[in-house]
This record gives C-alpha cells, structure tokens and sequence, in this order.
C-alpha cells in the first residue's frame, strides 16, 4: 500500500543553549523509555506566547508555568514508576512520553503527530494508510489532554488509529459521544454532573437569579449550555452570561473582563455567579473583583475549584463565599512522599523538573503568593536570561501545598486504567514486545477494565466516563489563611448531597441567608404572576383565588381544591373541608315545624274523639258518616307525618317516601272531599238535568279509589323510572347541602297538578253549594279550604324554584302544612264548634227547621207536611204540612204561609211529592 510520509518540525524547550529545537525528540517534555509507551499531554503552560505579525508556521515558547498541571504529570510520573515496582505488570515496563500543550490546540495537534508516527521510525513519520489495522504506532494509550477543548481536537486525530485517550481532566459532556470521539475515555464524571449539581446546590439554597461566566472556547460553551438546560429545567434564571477570550494573549481580554465586573457590580438583585473558566482566567477576574469591592457568592467549577494559587490571592475574603465541585481525591500520602524526594531524581529527561528548578532559583526568598506569581508570570525566554548567577534551591512545602487531590487522584486512576488494560492484553502474549498489540485491541480492552481502588470498584461506563461522585467544597478562612475544606460530597447517581457531620451542614444552610432572586419570594397562600420580563423568574406575588391554595413558597400556580368537598378562602394555604348542612332535628326552625305537625297530629286525634263520641248527631251524620270522616282524618294524619321525611340527614328512603307519602295521602283525602261536595250538590240541585249527571258521577267507593289509584300510578312509575335521589348542593361556596333531587322535575309536576286538578273540581262543585243551610254549609268551608290550598301552592312553586340551602325542605314543610291546617281547619272544625259550644243546634228539632227554613227559601213557597230523618242513610225527610192559610185573593195556586217564628212567605204551591222528593235526597 503506498503511503505518504509527514515530518514533523518542531521547537522545544531548551534550557542549556536555547528554547529552539533542532530535532523532533527535543519537543518532549519528560520521558522514559520501556515497553509499551504511553503518551502524555499537559498544559504544563498557561499559554503560547504568539507574535503580533507570524510569517512563518513556528510553534512558540510559551509562558505561565502552572504549578497544578505540573504536579498533574508528576502524578502520571509517580503512577507509572509505582507500577513498574509492583506486579501488576510482571516483567513489562511502562514508558512515558509527556509533552506540554500550552492549552493550544495547535500545540497539542503537534504533539498527537507524534503519537502516530510509527513505532522505531527514524523520521518519526506517520504513514498514510486506509487501514490502520496493523499499525503500530509510537505510544499505545495517550493521558490527556488538560482541557476539554484541546480534547476534542486531539481525539479526533487519535481515533484515525483508535489510540486509546484516557483524560483526567476534560469533563465537556460532548465527549461522551462515542460517535465523535470513539476512542476517548476519562476517569471524572461528564458535565454533565457537575452542572445538575451546581443547579442542585442553587435550587436547595433558593437562589433563582444567578450569573454566569465562561471562557469562549469548547469547554466554556459547552458547560455553559449543559448549564442553561438544567437551569431552565429547574426554574433558575440567568440574569447575564459573559464571555472572556479563551487565550489571555487575547487584546480584548482585559476589556472583557472590565465588561463582566462591570455587569456584575450593575446587577445588585444577582449575589450568585457560577464561573466555568481556567485557573489562569478566574485568577484575572478576581484580582479586578477584589480591585472593585465585589462580594458574591461564587460558585466554582471543577477546574479551579481546588486551586490553590487562587486561594492564596491577597484579601480573597473580600470576594464573599467561594463554593464549588471537585473530583473525589484519594490516599495522597504516596504522592506526597514522591514529591518529598523529587529533588534526587535526575532531570535529563524531565524538562519541567528542570523548569520548576530553575524557577525556584528566579523567584526564591518571596512570600507564598508573590513566589506563586512569579513562578506564573516567567516566559521560557526571560527565564534563560534570568537563571544566570543564581544558584539552584529547592522548596518541599511548595509542591505539596499546591496539590489539587481530585486531579491528582484522577491521573492516577488514568494510568492505572490503562496499566490494567494492558495486563489483559499480556495475558497470552510477550508484551516486552511493542508490536504484541495493537491500540485498537488496548482500547477494547480498556473498555472492559475493572479494578478495585481504596475499596471501590472502578471502571468506565458505556460513554468512557467513570460515574464518580463530587466533593462539595467550602472555601473558609481558618487562622488568617483561605483553607478550602470539604463541605459535601455530592452522589452523582442519587443526585442529592452527603454531609459527615451537623457543622458542615450548617455551613451549607449559611449559604440560604444569602438572598439571590429577581423577585421576592411568593409566601404560601401566594402565587407567581409573570410580567413582562422574559425571565420567568421575574414575577409578581399574586394571592391564590379562591378554593385554590399554595402550600410552599414561590409556587408557579396555585392548587385547586381536589374535589367539591373542599373550600379555601382567598390567600389560603391550605383546603378545609365543607360543612355539611342539611335541616337538622336540633334545629330551631325544624323543631318548630315539628311542633306545628305534632300539633296537627293532636288535632287530628282529638277531633276523631269528639267524632266518634257524638257519632249519632246530625252533624256528624251530616259530615258523611264516621268512615268517610276517619279517611279523612287519616290522610290528614299521614300528610302531618309525611314532614318529619323532610328533616335530618336524606336518605334514599326518605327521598323515595315523602313524595310518596305526602302525594297518596293528600289524593285520598281531596278525592273524598269531591265525593261531599258533589253530594252536597246533588241534594241541593233544583235543575232535573244536572241532578240526572251528578247521580250518574256519584260513585263514591270506585270514585275514590280510582283517584287515588291514578295518583298511586304515578308516584309507582317515577319511583321506577326516575327515582328520587340524595345528592349534594355545592352553590354554596363553604358548604354542602345535602338534599333530595326529585329525579324528574315532571313527574313531581305531574304529581303536584293532579292533586291541584282534583282540588280545582272539588272547588268547583264547593262553590255550587256554598249556599246551603247555616248549620249544614259544609260546601262554603271546603271552598275556604281548596282557596287555602291554591294560594299556598302558587305561592311555594316561585319560591322553592328561588330558595337554596338547608331551609329548602322547610319550605315544602310549610306549604304542606298550610294546605294541610287550612282543608282540615275549614272541614272539621266548624262541627266541631257546634257539637262542642251550640249543641242546641246539633238536635234533630233544630236541624230539622233549618232544613226546613233554607228549602222555603230556595223553593219560594213550600207545603211542609213531615220531616223525618233516616238514620240509616244519614238523610233527613221533612213531613209537608197540607194546610196554607190562603186569603180570598189567592188564585192560580198563589198562597202565603207563616212558618213559626218567621215573617210571612209569599210564593207558589210545592207539589207534595215533589217537596218531600227534594228533601229525601238529602
């Protein structure tokens, strides 16, 4: 297969004559030779020093030497010597090649060529192949890069060969596609994580109204929108995002970060920025924050959560409360020991140690962070000019105090990782040999690696990631010195916070007195009302309407009362359930409609005694008899006991049964107050015609039982078909009325006009009679009593249609009751009276003469011979006297009679028969 060859120029680091390199291997920071090779990139420099007008393609020295990332390969150093001591890896050993990225992609893509050339070339070329197959390249597994941009581009270079890269630092949740980035694992958790822990934080604490500021490059927008989606997802609102230049050598660099205080400062209601920056970025901004008096709250990335040489600015605490994410650490006391004895090691090939010691003889005799600062602020260039004279001194306290355990931890876990992967690859073969195998069969491998570490298990999950938790770190100021101590530590797969004590805990909840929204906190009983921010946590407080209740604060709506059986009054945070009213017996109004009905009952009884007592007189036997008085009287007391239906809580039955009750009962005793009036009216008819209809309607027992058959019809098939029933009234707000719903409105219409129907006849045939004798005119109190009856149910069918509420049975109580009282009143009691207080007129003498008296008048002139009453059939017969004192004038049948007592009558002879005939059907 034919191929192509790349060289690759370079320029290294030069300490002895010059920073200029004359050959590709001068490019490598630090190395070590052995069997497998594993590759190594760091931002060992914080940038890349670029000339203002480049003409030719020359990689630049660069500047900032970074104390943390130089621990970083010293950990990639002590992990690989560790495992070449111990077992792991019997008679195989590990080599490194470490190269320094200045966090420039373009830096990195050189070092990565490198990586690809072929294994013993001596131009160090990388061929071009379309299979890569059985392609041995120099290094077997790269660690790296530092940050997630340079990540992105070096991956995709690596996965041309599928070179393993296992980062402990790059956390861009992008990475985890592994469409994109096959071959890339890393031993932190995605970014996932840390920004729903960041929102987890913010939310607990009950800030809504954050700031947020990023470096423009991959790593900065990439959290910074993994942040905006899990923000949004839990209602916290971004106030501002800044973007600072991700290269400090950036003119605008300055500007921006005068822009982002400035905003800062303008927005008073925002007391929380989150920062997603490099050490080296978040090391500018605050030293202008604490310039202008800033004091936030500050929530920290994983990045520069931990770093020390920012917590050593001078006056940090005026900044405010420093919170943030960091990588869970381990046992550091290995490293440490490797650090203690750094200065015995040979520095032929580690050109970083070389550096540090150079630097430490630049900056020596300065304070911590003047010493720190110095170290950063060194140029490759200026430190040759510097070094001169000055003799070499050595710092054990420096290095062990600007160690970052989480980075650490997580390049020891990254090494260790790929040390297991080997093993498995070794199993079968001779792996002192390079060519045993391929990165692609490593990479597979790695992808099935799992071992145990400080008594956890470790391994990569389907992205590459390891699902490590966070340690929540505190930044507090301890003796007069900034300590950053662990405050939390946050499960990143139970998502919520774990404190080992009551004191961390309470340093956590000093964090909720901190007030960080764009409107106030709506109370409970209260609700958000948006306004026309874009911002939907810039609202206004609004109270709950009614039967709606918000029970915690800050609520973005209120709840609704979750059924008609619960009430709230406006602002309410909470339902109260409904009072259940009904017509109870202890109630006032119900005890005395219960008395009217007792008393009706009383009066029902007593008038059935002095019936029966006098059974015998003419007034009862006038009345129709005692059976016909004892149904009545009986439908009377069935109505009076129909109402005690109407009280206490509704029941089916009692729903089914008033109705019922009251309708049979009323019918039966309508229908036979029809039968007396329509005898009455046919004892009195003086026209033959209409005394031939009324004895052909004159039915008595069918006639009744036919009335109230139809009525017992009716209520049968709306008991059937459309049956009363309980049902519960909610128009009143903070009530429930419990009431019977009649089923069908028609049926308790047709019901209702039935009875009126009968009453109207009843009325009618009443009002024909109305004229009948003193003692005897029942038909004038029936048609009082049927006037009672229209008037009470007229009036009740506006009101009950208009009346709700518990009182709405009392209503139909009190109509029944008038219509009831008025037709038992107008029919009894008036016998009553004359059989109790003029009983000289309930004689057989005395009835006999007004009979008498009322048929001379109503037949203008009258024989009476004999009057005779006929006990059996409860009439009376009147004897017609024969004589009439007549004067000579009389001529035609005219005649004058004197009736004892009375003035002398004028008028025409009654036939004989046809007199003692009208009498008799009485």
């Amino acid at each position: 297969m034919a191929f192509v060859s790349f060289l690759v120029p370079c320029f290294v680091i030069g300490i002895d004559i010059a920073f200029s390199c004359q050959s590709a291997v001068d490019f490598v920071g630090a190395s070590s030779p052995g069997d497998i090779v594993i590759g190594g990139l760091f931002a060992v420099h914080s940038e890349m020093l670029h000339p203002e007008d480049p003409i030719k393609p020359v990689i630049q020295n660069c500047a900032g030497f970074e104390i943390q990332v130089f621990l970083q390969t010293l950990a990639m150093i002590h992990a690989i010597e560790t495992i070449n001591n111990s077992t792991l890896l019997s008679g195989v050993t590990l080599g490194y090649e470490i190269y320094d990225t200045c966090a420039e992609v373009t830096k990195a893509m050189a070092s990565a060529l490198r990586f690809l050339s072929k294994f013993n070339s001596s131009e160090d070329a990388v061929e071009f192949k379309c299979n890569y197959s059985n392609y041995i390249p120099r290094i077997k597994a790269v660690i790296g890069a530092s940050y997630s941009e340079v990540s992105m581009a070096v991956s995709r270079l690596l996965a041309l060969q599928l070179i393993p890269q296992v980062s402990p630092a790059s956390s861009a949740e992008i990475l985890s596609d592994k469409i994109r980035f096959p071959s890339f694992f890393r031993t932190i958790p995605s970014d996932f994580h840390q920004t729903r822990a960041m929102t987890h934080l913010i939310c607990e604490s009950g800030w809504n109204w954050i700031g947020v500021i990023a470096t423009d490059d991959d790593n900065g927008r990439f959290a910074l929108e993994s942040f905006g989606v899990q923000a949004m997802a839990n209602n916290v609102c971004i106030a501002f995002k800044e973007m600072l230049p991700a290269y400090l050598s950036d003119s605008t660099f300055h500007t921006k970060v005068d822009h982002a205080i400035e905003k800062i400062v303008k927005e008073t209601r925002v007391n929380v920025i989150v920062v997603f920056m490099r050490q080296f970025h978040v090391l500018k901004l605050f030293k202008k924050a604490i310039e202008r008096n800033v004091n936030k709250i500050w929530i920290a990335s994983d990045n520069w959560s931990a770093a020390v040489k920012i917590s050593t600015i001078p006056n940090i605490r005026r900044l405010g409360t420093i919170v943030g994410f960091g990588f869970k650490s381990g046992d550091m006391s290995s490293f440490q020991n490797f650090l203690r004895n750094l200065h015995e090691k040979p520095t032929k090939n580690n050109k970083f140690l070389r550096e540090y010691i150079m630097l430490l003889s630049v900056c020596a005799n300065l304070e911590y962070h003047d010493f720190q600062t110095c170290i950063s602020n060194q140029s490759q260039d200026d430190l040759l000019e510097d070094v001169e004279n000055k003799h070499q001194i050595w710092r054990d306290d420096f290095l062990n105090a600007n160690i970052e355990p989480g980075f650490i931890q997580s390049n020891i876990l990254a090494v260790y990782a790929i040390a297991h992967a080997i093993k498995g690859q070794c199993k079968n073969r001779n792996c002192t040999d390079p060519s045993a195998f391929t990165p692609w069969e490593l990479l597979e491998e790695l992808k099935k690696v799992v071992f145990i570490d400080d008594d956890k298990e470790v391994k990569f999950d389907s992205n590459g990631d390891m699902s490590t938790s966070y340690d929540v770190l505190l930044w507090k100021e301890i003796d007069g010195h900034m300590a950053i101590t662990t405050m939390a530590e946050y499960d990143a797969e139970k998502g919520d916070f774990i404190f080992e004590d009551e004191e961390k805990k309470k340093d956590f909840l000093d964090l909720k007195k901190v007030q960080s929204t764009c409107s106030q906190h709506c109370r409970p009983g209260q609700m958000k009302k948006v306004t026309e921010s874009p911002h939907t946590c810039c609202y206004e407080c609004v109270y709950c309407p009614e039967n709606h209740y918000s029970n915690q604060t800050d609520m973005d709506y209120c709840y609704r009362c979750n059924n008609k059986t619960y009430w709230a009054p406006i602002n309410s945070t909470t339902c109260y359930k409904k009072t259940i009213y009904f017509l109870t017996w202890t109630d006032w109004f119900a005890v005395f409609l219960l008395l009217l009905s007792a008393f009706g009952v009383v009066l029902v009884l007593s008038i059935c005694v002095i019936f029966t007592k006098n059974l015998n007189t003419p007034v009862v036997k006038a009345s129709g008899g005692l059976t016909v008085c004892y149904i009545i009287l009986f439908s009377h007391f069935l109505i009076f006991l129909s109402t005690i239906f109407f009280i206490d809580v509704p029941t089916e039955f009692k729903c089914k049964t008033r109705q019922a009750v009251f309708g049979i009962s009323f019918t039966l005793c309508i229908s036979c107050i029809l039968m007396k009036s329509l005898k009455i009216l046919l004892a009195f008819s003086f026209d033959p015609k209409l005394q031939n209809f009324l004895k052909c309607m004159y039915k008595p027992i069918p006639t009744v039982a036919t009335c109230t058959g139809i009525q017992v019809i009716i209520c049968t098939f709306w008991l059937i078909f459309r049956t009363p029933f309980v049902t519960q009234n909610f128009s009143i707000p903070r009530a429930i009325i419990l009431e019977c719903n009649e089923g069908s409105i028609v049926a308790f219409g047709i019901m209702l006009g039935y009875i009126a129907a009968l009453a109207f006849i009843c009325f009618i045939f009443a009002f024909k009679g109305r004229k009948l004798p003193e003692n005897y005119n029942e038909a004038k109190f029936i048609t009082f009593g049927m006037l009672i009856y229209f008037i009470a149910w007229i009036v009740f069918i506006p009101v009950y249609a208009t009346t709700f509420g518990k009182y709405l049975p009392a209503v139909e109580i009190i109509v029944v009751l008038i219509s009831n009282y008025g037709i038992l009143c107008c029919t009894f009691l008036p016998k009553c009276y004359i059989i109790i207080y003029k009983q000289e007129t309930n004689t057989k003498s005395a009835f006999l003469k007004m009979v008498y008296t009322y048929s001379s008048k109503s037949a203008g002139s009258v024989t009476v011979s004999q009057v005779s009453l006929d006990s059996k059939s409860s009439s009376f017969r009147a004897p017609i006297s024969d004589s009439c004192k007549t004067d000579k004038n009389s001529v035609n049948g005219n005649c004058q009679f004197q009736v004892p007592g009375q003035p002398l009558i004028k008028g025409k002879v009654l036939p004989k028969n046809a007199a003692r005939k009208r009498v008799s059907s009485i």
